[in-house]
């Protein structure tokens, strides 16, 4: 749902500030150190270290018995599903979540599930939402299998779902039977946002991953969490589709350095999204929507422009933000400082007011 960025137009400078996503991050120098010293092994074969301790961390942080290492979220999400669910169930999840509109349609080409939109504020339903959906049990109707929701709500402009509201519509889901599986990509920013620990976030949710290649700026890899039935199960699909890995503790040990060092520096990215939020609603024209993370999303067709434009003027500055839907994000992460996000308000007024 993240459009790509456009071509940079001849002429455009290197990227300086990347306000696109914080997929954009780079490993530190000291990342990089603690990935080159890793202990290896086999992965697929049981054998790496490090990726037992990343797991056996992992599943501690999130109350879970177990964990299984996987290559992206989108891997951690596809695995959930085709775990929990069999082909012709039907999945209830926000009509804006990744799992609809940002995993290439891989839910319908392999776990051939449906997925039943919820509408809700912000990317999140309520447990009256979920009740409302509830079908017949008849043989007319297809199974339903599963709850899922995204936190933080990406599309929803990183919104979090308060922990109360995340219990409630868990319930539903226990009182149905259902499964329940909570994507976790930016589960952290959630958890230093609203001062709730993993434990306690993931508590109502049998599944829950979280990426490490977002705001803890690692290079590559997300943790799957859940009971040991769920894993050993789910280790068979990460088989399947190729997920197992070799000398994985390379990537395992960025995961670990980013646990130690880059969970609590969050409040930092949140902080410099406020500010840039701030700047941006000094910019006559511009409709700003006040960030719960890290994420910033704002409208600037009330000053005469598109994000398109918006973004090549930008490219041209050495500034990448992204277009979604009619709306632009700039999301702030760990390459971003303050005195950059005062730049690139600069950059944008401009723009716009050009």
């Amino acid at each position: 749902m993240v459009h790509a960025p456009p071509r940079p137009p001849k002429g455009a400078p290197p990227v300086r500030i990347n306000l696109y996503s914080d997929t954009q991050t780079r490993p530190t120098a000291a990342m990089k150190d603690a990935m080159m010293r890793a202990e290896v092994g086999d992965e697929q074969h049981g054998d790496d270290p490090t990726v037992h301790e990343l797991c056996d961390r992992m599943a501690a942080l999130m109350g879970k018995e177990a964990a299984v290492f996987l290559p992206s979220g989108t891997m951690c999400n596809v695995v959930a599903i085709l775990t929990h669910c069999r082909s012709g169930d039907e999945v209830l999840a926000h009509e804006t979540s990744h799992i609809l509109h940002s995993e290439g349609g891989a839910h319908a080409a392999f776990t051939g599930v449906q997925i039943l939109p919820l509408r809700g504020p912000r990317g999140a339903f309520t447990a009256d939402d979920v009740r409302a959906a509830i079908r017949p049990r008849t043989r007319y109707a297809p199974p339903q299998r599963l709850l899922e929701v995204e936190q933080t709500a990406n599309i929803g402009g990183g919104a979090v779902w308060p922990l109360a509201q995340l219990n409630a519509v868990a319930a539903v889901a226990r009182e149905q039977g259902w499964n329940t599986h909570m994507d976790g990509a930016r589960m952290m920013n959630a958890c230093v946002a609203a001062a709730i620990p993993p434990t306690e976030m993931a508590a109502g949710f049998d599944s829950v991953w979280l990426d490490f290649t977002k705001g803890l700026g690692a290079p590559l890899g997300a943790v799957l969490c859940g009971s040991n039935e769920f894993i050993g199960q789910a280790w068979r699909w990460k088989q399947r589709l190729g997920g197992s890995m070799r000398q994985a503790g390379i990537c395992a040990a960025a995961c670990a350095y980013a646990l130690d060092h880059h969970v609590d520096r969050l409040a930092e990215d949140h902080a410099n999204a406020r500010a840039l939020a701030r700047g941006l609603r000094q910019i006559p024209g511009v409709e700003v929507e006040e960030p719960d993370t890290n994420l910033v999303f704002f409208d600037v067709r009330g000053a005469g422009t598109t994000p398109e434009a918006l973004q090549e003027h930008l490219l041209l500055r050495g500034i990448a933000v992204s277009g979604l839907g009619g709306r632009v994000r700039a999301c702030t992460h760990l390459d971003v400082t303050a005195p950059m996000v005062e730049e690139a308000v600069a950059a944008i007024r401009e723009a716009l007011e050009r």
